[in-house]
């Protein structure tokens, strides 16, 4: 009888289990990060998957870090989102730093497809990397370019950055190595979106943000040069779920059709539509489309 009872009680749970997964939709999913530039790259991804079918496309987006929208790719809740090669290389997959372009890229190829079965598309055509930025008055001041120069300043300063960037392989524990940084106390740790008005309010006196970033220009601050290289590339690339093409196979459409599609300055431009001048994110990927005739 115990043994029956057990045996019930199993499939009650495992009933109760498959209950609680959630359905699969019957149309593409899309996810992004939980910052502009994913949220616009998102949309951008969607809408073009929506012109190129007749497909309606889910928007899955603000998913906190690169960790848990990975996850909901591997996981199949949603089927494709935009990424970093560098990101991807090691913070995702794990593996060293290599700052060559193509090596990274077949790297994070080929472990994507035998890993997850996870395919990685051509890359956009624009380089998000991280870039570590002062403000512009600070910078002339004291006659700053590049982040060597800057190190004899850091003791005396205050260091912003984003939670991802305080752990990760490729962040700040390599960066302080590289040139010997110091700073007045821990970093201080916040939402990227925060990161600006802490550095314009004097809060924080260097933050790690991103080179694509709309404010740079518009707040008249400087990005360093990393003169040392230490950044490894982070080309924005597509990744799709394997299952996902071949379930609709027009997404391989609209991945064709934005590769190479998408500079730096396109970048900034839409990040600072979105975040400076409050547009919404749809409406500055459709006039994008428009222009590039997608």
């Amino acid at each position: 009888m115990r043994q029956n009872f057990l045996r019930s009680a199993l499939s009650a749970l495992t009933l109760l289990l498959l209950g609680c997964s959630p359905p699969r939709p019957n149309h593409p999913v899309v996810g992004a990060k939980n910052f502009t530039e994913q949220v616009i790259l998102g949309e951008l991804l969607a809408q073009e998957i929506e012109a190129k079918s007749n497909l309606h496309v889910e928007r899955r987006f603000y998913l906190a870090g690169s960790y848990i929208s990975n996850q909901a790719l591997v996981s199949g809740r949603i089927d494709a989102y935009i990424e970093y090669t560098g990101t991807a290389l090691t913070a995702i997959l794990k593996q060293p730093v290599n700052r060559d372009p193509d090596a990274v890229l077949s790297t994070v190829r080929r472990l994507y497809a035998t890993r997850d079965d996870v395919i990685v598309g051509e890359p956009l055509g624009f380089e998000n990397t991280f870039a570590m930025v002062i403000r512009g008055d600070d910078a002339k001041r004291l006659n700053l370019t590049t982040l060597s120069q800057a190190a004899q300043h850091t003791p005396n300063w205050h260091l912003g950055v984003g939670y991802e960037f305080e752990q990760r392989p490729d962040g700040l524990p390599g960066l302080r190595a590289a040139y010997n940084l110091h700073f007045a106390g821990p970093p201080r740790t916040m939402d990227l979106g925060l990161l600006y008005r802490a550095l314009t309010a004097h809060q924080v006196d260097m933050i790690a943000a991103n080179s694509t970033d709309g404010p740079i220009q518009a707040l008249g601050l400087v990005a360093l040069q990393d003169d040392r290289h230490y950044f490894p590339p982070y080309q924005a690339v597509p990744l799709v779920r394997n299952e996902s093409l071949r379930r609709w196979p027009q997404i391989a459409q609209a991945l064709h059709a934005l590769a190479g599609k998408i500079t730096a300055e396109d970048m900034r431009t839409m990040n600072e539509a979105v975040d400076g001048q409050h547009r919404n994110p749809a409406d500055v990927v459709r006039e994008f489309r428009t222009r590039h005739s997608l």
